[in-house]
């Protein structure tokens, strides 16, 4: 048997060393996760907000009935750009620390998590699908909880960074229900029933 192709086995030592690096916070890393996620997050969100029709020259959007809770447009915008500095700033925390598979399942969901919720400006200002815009932020919600719970995993600070976006995806998923029962055929119009 070849020994250059055996893999040692692992002991507590290494197993230490390994939970040791986990904790570890590389601060160049760091940086540059922040300077790459953060404006790349604002970016991209805000390009696809905007390419939707995500604003309050909207005719379809001013056509609907919104519910009293619904916040003024600019409030949106504030809130996303807070949230997405903040969701960054987790995910730059979690790919400081450490290797591994738990950092790297982690910062995986957290990439689904971000492409999934890019879709939902275009299926709901684009494509004037609002049940379909409802079920894409119930998966949200769920991966935003899930990516957290592996967050928690690496570094509570990041788990805690991703709490804000878990309760504004619960309201923002209030807002959409809301929208979706006092304009029942907001959607079947759009589709030609």
């Amino acid at each position: 048997m070849d020994r250059s192709m055996t893999v040692p086995p692992l002991d507590a030592g290494t197993l230490d060393q390994e939970r040791l690096d986990r904790g570890r916070l590389d601060r160049g890393r760091l940086v540059r996760a922040l300077l790459v996620l953060v404006p790349l997050l604002l970016v991209v969100g805000g390009l696809i907000a905007r390419a939707s029709g995500s604003t309050e020259e909207n005719l379809w959007y001013q056509s609907l009935t919104l519910p009293r809770l619904q916040p003024p447009g600019p409030v949106f915008g504030i809130a996303w750009s807070i949230l997405y500095t903040m969701i960054a700033v987790a995910a730059a925390i979690v790919w400081a620390k450490g290797r591994g598979v738990q950092r790297s399942q982690a910062l995986g969901l957290f990439a689904i998590g971000m492409v999934v919720n890019w879709s939902w400006s275009p299926v709901f200002f684009l494509a004037h699908q609002i049940e379909a815009a409802l079920a894409i932020i119930l998966v949200m919600l769920g991966l935003a909880i899930w990516t957290t719970w592996r967050f928690a995993g690496v570094s509570r600070v990041a788990a805690g960074l991703m709490l804000p976006y878990i309760a504004w995806l619960i309201f923002a998923g209030g807002l959409n229900a809301a929208i979706w029962q006092l304009n029942p055929v907001a959607s079947a119009m759009q589709m030609g029933v």
